[in-house]
């Protein structure tokens, strides 16, 4: 059978719902710049119970590691925001937030709170002189908190100085060639990316002594090495502000760098995926810190338990804004896809807009529908109300079909 939903026409396999569903899981991505996660996850469940109002629905909010990854954290684990004051991409004191989870073992960082590309003005953007040290500052005061777990959010940084400013802020020093520190918070002035081609050693015998039992794992979604045509400066330092010969000086000093991290450390960044992530920062958190680097969809449901949470689900139902074949590449639906396909549940995924259906039908999508009605501007499609009716609607009418 062949059902059309917005304007595209999907095939549904009737061996779905050969007996009413008892619990249906809702994990939506947010539908970015129009709703949260939960408030996409809260219409998609009123659909469900207007069509079948004796089923059972359980609503997780979801993200991939990036925006909205701290607010699905705290809301999982109970846990808090706490705002603090620290320095911004050009070392310009403001009130930043991280959370900790409620046993107060956790700590959730977004490096982009503190350390990203939008606290900079346009004109001012450069990455040979943003520092990450703030995210140092929220990882200190977590420390200084009791906490000893930590999940740090990558992307969306200002910054290329393989996050050395994030380690001075923790108690790390580093020094030239002659001995001389690099970089010195008595004299002001941060790790930043034109000061690491100077560095020659770096030492951590004053970092902060919690340092030794916490554990950290990063949402990372690039694999990108540390250096080279791949690395951190030729693909991202130009998003940042970077010409030409700042892309080339970076490079060279991220290359000198990684040296110097090996004979500190034993371990070789130039490679490793992920190095490259945040200007470097991947690279400094799994050198020195020795940081897990995962997808950021996949560090997510393991911190929610995600696989614990379905288990007995007749069905699942995703979505985002968008949906085509780069949902396959590590969003959201696809790695709830993922986890569903190794528990046999079936999937549906809703979008504000679909291109590519029958490729996502071929990855495992049971049906694939879009909740927008046509014609429809942009800007009446991505009116929260609107879209948490339309959301509703396609949910409701999808059920109906069935019950």
């Amino acid at each position: 059978m062949y059902l059309q939903a917005g304007s595209i026409l999907q095939k549904i396999d009737y061996q779905l719902f050969k007996m009413k569903p008892q619990k249906i899981v809702i994990a939506i991505d947010s539908f970015k710049g129009c709703l949260t996660s939960a408030e996409a996850g809260e219409a998609a469940a009123q659909g469900v119970h207007a069509a079948c109002p004796e089923c059972q629905t359980i609503v997780l909010p979801v993200a991939d590691g990036g925006e909205g990854m701290l607010d699905v954290l705290l809301a999982a684990s109970n846990g808090k925001r706490i705002t603090v004051r620290a320095h911004d991409p050009l070392m310009q004191p403001c009130d930043a937030s991280y959370g900790i989870s409620g046993d107060g073992n956790t700590a959730f960082v977004e490096m982009a709170a503190i350390s990203g590309l939008p606290l900079v003005p346009a004109d001012k953007r450069n990455p040979m002189k943003t520092t990450t040290f703030g995210t140092g500052e929220l990882i200190h005061d977590a420390l200084e908190r009791g906490c000893l777990r930590f999940v740090i959010g990558l992307g969306g940084s200002a910054t290329n100085d393989a996050g050395l400013g994030m380690l001075q802020a923790l108690g790390f020093r580093f020094f030239d060639k002659e001995g001389h520190e690099v970089g010195s918070m008595e004299k002001g002035i941060a790790l930043c990316g034109a000061l690491l081609s100077e560095i020659s050693s770096i030492d951590s015998s004053s970092a902060h002594p919690a340092l030794k039992k916490a554990c950290f794992t990063t949402a990372c979604d690039v694999r990108n090495p540390f250096f080279g045509p791949n690395g951190a400066a030729h693909v991202f330092a130009p998003q940042k502000g970077a010409d030409a010969d700042m892309v080339k000086e970076l490079d060279i000093a991220m290359q000198h760098l990684s040296d110097v991290i090996f004979h500190t450390t034993g371990k070789d960044v130039s490679l490793h995926p992920g190095a490259g992530a945040a200007g470097g920062m991947g690279g400094g958190l799994h050198a020195f810190l020795d940081a897990q680097l995962k997808p950021g969809i996949e560090l997510l449901l393991e911190t929610l338990d995600f696989a614990e949470k379905i288990k007995d689900a007749d069905l699942l139902i995703t979505g985002e804004g968008k949906s085509d074949r780069q949902t396959l590449m590590g969003k959201v639906p696809s790695g709830i896809l993922q986890e569903a396909r190794r528990q046999h549940i079936p999937v549906i995924l809703l979008a504000g807009a679909i291109e590519d259906a029958g490729i996502l039908n071929a990855a495992g999508f049971r049906g694939v529908f879009s909740i927008t009605p046509s014609p429809i501007s942009l800007e009446q499609a991505m009116q929260p109300e609107f879209a948490q009716e339309n959301i509703q609607r396609t949910v409701e009418q999808i059920c109906r079909i069935f019950f």
